[in-house]
């Protein structure tokens, strides 16, 4: 049984991933809350915050075969109205968390035959959208970070990024709590609905195991076709 550690698994994509793999993996999960988790097999909940705990490495195996970073944020603004330590706060979030954790864990990772670590960047990374100057910055971090990361410890650990399309989620009910909102998310894509965890938490799975074994330092886009696929005019 191999172990996974999920940053951020309590609810939405990170929850989906820990429901999904705990039947057949030991799942430790680091985030502020329990949440759900207690409902879930082979499932350790540990206390951490991203932003400003220190994971506690002491109550994980000495060695981890898959790593997720969940923790993630959405800030929709104007550019002119955004402070710089508005750019930061999402900075330290999306990306510097990250790779505080992957620092801490990565003797963990290295002490097994090959790991793999799945990070998450946005739709909105590749695709100009107005008002996510912020995010787009951070994920893009993460983005460019992979591939350099992914060059320098192949063959002994894979690093993959999904950058999803908006995905009904906590984070992102503001967005959808409406459904007038709802259905305009749902039109904007060629496939005419948003994203579900079960849809994100899907690819993770994927590059969390062996089946994925010759893939690294890539982006995939789970998105519904919006970064990529012209919609055809009714």
């Amino acid at each position: 049984m191999k172990s996974i550690l999920i940053i951020g698994g309590s609810y939405g994509i990170g929850f989906e991933i820990a429901k999904q793999m705990s039947t057949t993996h030991q799942i430790y999960v680091a985030s502020r809350t329990l949440g759900k988790l207690d409902e879930l097999p082979n499932v350790k909940h540990l206390v951490f915050d991203a932003i400003s705990g220190t994971l506690p490495t002491h109550e994980l195996p000495e060695s981890i075969d898959g790593l997720v970073y969940c923790p993630g944020s959405i800030v929709l603004k104007p550019f002119r109205g955004m402070k710089p330590e508005a750019f930061a706060q999402d900075f330290q979030l999306n990306f510097l968390g990250a790779v505080k954790v992957i620092q801490s864990v990565l003797p963990q990772l290295l002490n097994t035959e090959q790991a793999s670590i799945v990070l998450f960047s946005s739709v909105a990374t590749q695709l100009g959208m107005p008002f996510h100057t912020s995010i787009a910055a951070s994920k893009g971090a993460i983005e460019g970070f992979s591939k350099a990361f992914a060059a320098e410890y192949a063959p002994k650990i894979r690093i993959n990024v999904i950058a999803p399309s908006i995905t009904e989620t906590p984070l992102a009910e503001k967005l959808l709590n409406s459904e007038i909102k709802k259905e305009k998310s749902a039109e904007r894509h060629p496939l005419k609905r948003f994203g579900q965890p079960q849809d994100i938490a899907e690819m993770a799975h994927f590059l969390l195991s062996e089946k994925s074994s010759w893939i690294t330092g890539q982006v995939f886009k789970v998105d519904g076709g919006l970064s990529s696929v012209l919609k055809q005019s009714e």
